[in-house]
């Protein structure tokens, strides 16, 4: 082989070290923008990498889910992240999982290949678990999630995770639902409305002051590894529950302190934290009522930080207890 001319050499090798640092900087940010529990997936059989993987579709009716209604959690098959819960399960009667609900930040919408649909995928692997319509009124949500049974794994309440509930009002929903989606053993975190005289209020009416709603969040938790009462002292310790009707800048009935109770303990529990505040001089606002109908809040509203990459305004974190 004749030896390359001096210049040829150099603008070869400039050549390989630019592929290269390309490569490299590909796998690289590849690599740290993914989660960290996709590197950690789940061997999936032929039929499961056909829908999960190739964006497949499993014939109607012969899913193991389809006709499956028991308590618990239904997770995504290729990566074990919480999906649904089945509170929100219901009977379309099309052949699939239906859902009118997700787990919040646990489903990811995309504009479809044949652009009239909506695709779903798990926001945790990307992995495909069907399609989402909307306005069909099957259920007061307007909303169905049509799920490939075989995109999912279903774990028992009795056997395995248990969830409970709480509601928390503490100001500007963004800021509460920040904090509160933090402790380990907590499964979502919805933003919403409560306790007001409206239906299916809208941001708009809920901000006239006029519906008596109140901005607050629905947390869904494992008690077997998050107490009540532990979320219950974070929400106290990250905003000032003894202003009235408002947060900070924030002002309005809408932005008012509250615990939302489900049950009788829970009422207990909130009324116990706040004796201990007021014995040590903070005179607490918080309103403690029995929790009415939940209304989540626009999609815009839902996981806001994490979305807009922002931090809270008015909620801070300080130690009360």
């Amino acid at each position: 082989m004749k030896s390359l001319p001096p210049l040829s050499v150099l603008i070869l090798f400039a050549a390989i070290l630019i592929f290269a640092a390309a490569g490299f900087t590909y796998l690289f940010s590849f690599d740290m923008n993914r989660p960290i529990s996709d590197k950690k997936l789940n061997p999936l059989t032929p039929e499961e990498k056909w829908v999960i993987v190739d964006k497949g579709t499993e014939r109607p009716f012969t899913g193991e889910l389809n006709d499956h209604y028991e308590p618990g959690i239904y997770l995504c098959k290729r990566c074990d992240a919480p999906l649904y819960r089945s509170d929100d399960k219901f009977d379309a009667r099309c052949g699939w999982p239906s859902f009118d609900d997700e787990i919040e930040g646990a489903v990811k919408r995309v504009p479809d290949a044949d652009g009239r649909r909506t695709e779903i995928v798990c926001a945790n692997c990307g992995g495909h678990l069907g399609h989402v319509f909307l306005g069909e009124g099957f259920t007061d949500k307007n909303t169905r999630h049509c799920v490939n049974s075989i995109s999912m794994k279903f774990e028992p309440a009795a056997s395995g995770q248990k969830t409970e509930t709480a509601i928390f009002a503490s100001g500007c929903f963004w800021g509460t639902e920040h904090f509160l989606k933090q402790p380990e053993g907590v499964l979502s975190v919805e933003s919403g409305y409560i306790g007001g005289k409206t239906e299916k209020p809208t941001y708009r009416e809920v901000c006239s002051g006029e519906t008596g709603h109140a901005e607050a969040v629905r947390v869904i938790f494992n008690p077997e590894k998050v107490s009540f009462e532990e979320l219950a002292r974070l929400f106290f310790e990250t905003h000032d529950p003894t202003q009235v009707n408002r947060q900070g800048p924030d002002i309005g009935t809408q932005y008012r302190s509250g615990i939302f109770y489900l049950d009788e303990k829970q009422k207990e529990t909130a009324d116990e934290l706040i004796s201990i505040l007021r014995e040590k001089g903070i005179e607490v606002a918080t309103e403690v009522a029995p929790a009415d109908r939940f209304w989540p809040a626009e999609d815009y509203h839902q996981d806001y930080y994490a979305k807009t990459g922002g931090t809270p305004y008015c909620h801070v974190y300080r130690k009360l207890f």
